[in-house]
């Protein structure tokens, strides 16, 4: 004859398993932890949970040596090593070592989410990712960097940041051997190598391979500029060109020639002064062969093998490609007027 509980039915041996279990009913902790003060329903629970504070870790696994504070962890990290995964989705067939992780990924299918913010009612499929979200409500940042101070939501965001300082890069294209510091960058390289572009805009029908480069485009269309300057006012895009903007403020020029010493605002405008030093012009003239530092320089030099008349002096009707050769010219009338070089040429060609 079993003890069954009146709470919920549920069958036990003996009274002393039924009378633990009504705890559960309860919320009675009767066991506490004099370390902490946590509470626990049976001592059993106590004495695992003493562990963490004696660091004993009488559980080992016998292939690679890792110890637990608990069996069932070791039975769970034993299944690295049979390869077995004992939990299987009914939806997509994928297995499981750990029934947490199933019992999560379920969620995926079904819509299920049972963890919902009181703030702002957004609901997660499990309980660390409601945490995690709170903290953007109350703007707790508990993770911290050692090396630099910078201060972050989650232990796996710090961890990433980690490897900006350690130069670990541990995701690998197997394209081309690039590396990464997380998986999602990885992913995002990847469709580079496959051509996959899976955001489209509804608007123009271009297509995008990272969803950073889709939203930006977005705005594009609908004129959006949420990232304001907050000394001029100046509204952008992107968060990258108010970064690069708000340096005309601070006067900030973290790009340094390391020939000269030259310090400059943007990268973009690094590279063309580096081709000073290095003697690099890689934009070549078809026609001639000459080649120049910039693109700019290319274009307003393509102008001399244009038979393109762009500017012409009203006086001798003689014609000039740049307006400055045109201004020049003007000195050699003896009879010159005050009108500037847009009244007096008139553009032609263009």
């Amino acid at each position: 004859m079993g003890f069954t509980c009146d709470q919920c039915g549920k069958v036990w041996p003996n009274a002393s398993k039924l009378k633990c279990h009504y705890r559960i009913h309860t919320g009675e902790r009767p066991y506490s932890c004099d370390q902490c003060g946590k509470g626990f329903k049976n001592i059993g629970g106590l004495h695992e949970h003493m562990r963490i504070h004696t660091g004993e870790k009488p559980f080992e696994c016998d292939q690679c040596g890792k110890a637990f504070t608990l069996s069932n962890n070791l039975r769970q990290h034993m299944r690295i090593h049979t390869g077995e995964k004992p939990y299987r989705c009914d939806f997509c067939c994928k297995e499981f070592r750990h029934s947490s992780v199933f019992y999560r990924h379920k969620r995926t299918h079904t819509g299920e989410r049972p963890y919902s913010c009181d703030v702002c009612g957004k609901g997660f499929i499990y309980s660390g990712g409601l945490h995690r979200h709170m903290r953007t409500h109350t703007g707790e940042k508990p993770y911290s960097c050692d090396q630099c101070g910078q201060e972050y939501t989650s232990p796996c965001v710090l961890r990433q940041h980690m490897r900006i300082h350690t130069g670990e890069k541990p995701f690998e294209c197997d394209q081309c051997e690039k590396k990464f510091i997380d998986c999602g960058n990885l992913h995002q390289h990847m469709r580079i190598h496959t051509g996959e572009k899976k955001y489209r805009c509804d608007v123009c029908e271009k297509k995008f391979s990272q969803s950073t480069n889709f939203k930006s485009h977005m705005r594009t269309h609908t004129g959006e500029k949420p990232f304001q300057c907050d000394q001029c006012g100046k509204a952008f895009i992107q968060s990258g060109n108010l970064r690069k903007h708000m340096r005309i403020h601070t006067g900030e020029k973290p790009y340094r020639c390391d020939v000269c010493e030259k310090r400059f605002s943007e990268s973009s405008h690094l590279i063309p002064h580096m081709r000073i030093h290095t003697g690099e012009r890689p934009y070549e003239c078809d026609h001639c062969g000459k080649r120049f530092f910039t693109s700019s320089n290319l274009k307003s030099h393509m102008r001399t093998h244009s038979w393109v008349i762009v500017y012409e002096c009203d006086q001798c009707e003689k014609a000039f490609k740049t307006s400055q050769q045109l201004s020049s010219h003007y000195r050699t009338h003896t009879e010159e007027t005050n009108q500037t070089t847009e009244e007096r040429g008139r553009l032609s060609g263009l």
